[in-house]
């Protein structure tokens, strides 16, 4: 059972509590790439500088391949979670993968136990967490429990920059069952999906593992091989190339509201209909929706034959087509000077003053799912901290959301406002900002 202090949780949640707002897609496919103003693309399509250029950045549609920071290398590791010391908040991290394994949007919290709790207070978009390590084919383990509820999801997934996805996903009113699915660069096609039978996700302990090479993926629960794709079964005659995950990616964990009243209605169906924010078993006690993770574990594994290596420190990219053979192997430093900073100069200083930046975009919000989980409107929410805000740029330093949070009227949205679809679409969910008390 959950025991926590509620009243600090309830106060917390406040910060968390979301306004939806639709926003505007500045970047990506049919839009072309970022201004040289606003360098980087982050995975669902603003611009900005700052963390928009760390974890999520799309290198295809950022101004320059190297506007994106490169990504720190696979390091093999068991990760608890007891004091949440190594987690930052999005609006610390800079990128230093040797300070801190995981980046959290949302509310991460520790049980009695010491166990991770990704959160999801009433009205608010739920937690998620990013490992700052990439893993370029490994195995990566999670012992977990999964929430429950309708139009609760909760996911497991490997997510790149290049949007290769592999997932995990558990919907709330069918505990006895783990959905698998994979997508290739963002691809939303929707015939990838295969589901394992397990056994009261919610209740019990299980250890879901991916086994990630450069030839095949196998899901697994509980050590037992519940489904194996063959990368030379993702052929695709017509682009001459494997519809296959193969780029550097990063490990998360999320909690989210598929149910959301305000998502569009095969969202909301998929995920087992409406959330109940009232009178739900959670939301009574402990009165927020929640999954337990006891720990992650990562082995990596060696790199393809022929990889390009300049290094050992961090991967990047030497070609916009994101393929196995693009990903390179350096020393690049992966940690920016400050959030007004990104791939191209990293080591822009913060001003003395906001003056004058208001309108910068620095700290984008992370997302709970990926590619498949269909339409849905996108919320913001107000997440984070201004701790440990020193020389990392306006954002931390004003504590106020400076991502632009596009149309919040109910006039018709712009043609390219989000139509979220699908899994990464999630990685379409901005969980943005901090507003400042």
């Amino acid at each position: 059972m959950v025991q926590l202090l509620k009243a600090a949780f309830v106060g917390a949640a406040v910060l968390a509590t979301a306004a939806y707002a639709q926003i505007t897609m500045d970047c990506g496919a049919n839009l072309g790439k970022c201004p040289e103003s606003k360098p980087c693309c982050s995975q669902y399509g603003q611009c900005g500088i700052g963390a928009f250029c760390l974890g999520g950045c799309d290198p295809k549609f950022s101004n320059q391949l190297e506007s994106c920071v490169a990504a720190p290398i696979c390091q093999s590791k068991k990760h608890t979670f007891d004091g949440l010391t190594r987690v930052a908040d999005k609006t610390k991290y800079l990128g230093d993968a040797s300070r801190y394994d995981w980046v959290a949007d949302g509310n991460p919290m520790n049980s009695d136990d010491g166990d991770l709790l990704l959160t999801m207070a009433a009205k608010t978009v739920g937690t998620v967490m990013a490992s700052t390590r990439y893993v370029w084919y490994g195995n990566i383990k999670a012992t977990m429990k999964t929430s429950r509820g309708a139009g609760v999801v909760s996911a497991f997934i490997m997510m790149s920059d290049m949007k290769d996805e592999i997932d995990f996903e558990w919907i709330g009113v069918d505990l006895d069952v783990t959905q698998t699915n994979y997508y290739f660069q963002g691809i939303p096609d929707y015939t990838h999906g295969g589901n394992i039978s397990t056994s009261a996700t919610f209740d019990e302990w299980h250890t879901y593992e991916v086994d990630w090479t450069e030839d095949s993926i196998t899901w697994k629960v509980d050590g037992e091989t519940g489904r194996t794709l063959k990368k030379s079964d993702t052929y695709n005659a017509t682009s001459k190339q494997y519809d296959f995950p193969q780029t550097p990616s990063r490990v998360q964990l999320s909690l989210w509201p598929g149910g959301l009243a305000t998502n569009d209605i095969g969202t909301i169906n998929w995920a087992g209909g409406e959330i109940d924010w009232t009178n739900s078993a959670d939301m009574k006690d402990p009165g927020y929706y929640y999954v337990q993770v006891k720990d992650v574990v990562v082995s990596c594994y060696d790199p393809p034959s022929g990889t390009t290596k300049k290094g050992s420190k961090s991967y990047y990219y030497s070609d916009a087509a994101g393929l196995q053979k693009n990903v390179v192997i350096g020393d690049k430093s992966t940690v920016l000077k400050s959030f007004l900073a990104s791939g191209t100069d990293m080591d822009a200083a913060a001003p003395s003053s906001s003056a004058g930046l208001e309108g910068i975009e620095t700290v984008p919000g992370l997302a709970g799912a990926g590619t498949g989980a269909g339409n849905r409107a996108t919320p913001s929410g107000t997440t984070g901290t201004t701790e440990d805000t020193e020389d990392q740029g306006v954002a931390a330093a004003t504590g106020k959301n400076v991502f632009s949070q596009g149309n919040t009227n109910d006039a018709a949205a712009p043609a390219n406002a989000l139509a979220l679809r699908g899994s990464m679409v999630a990685l379409l969910v901005a969980l943005v900002g901090i507003v400042a008390l």
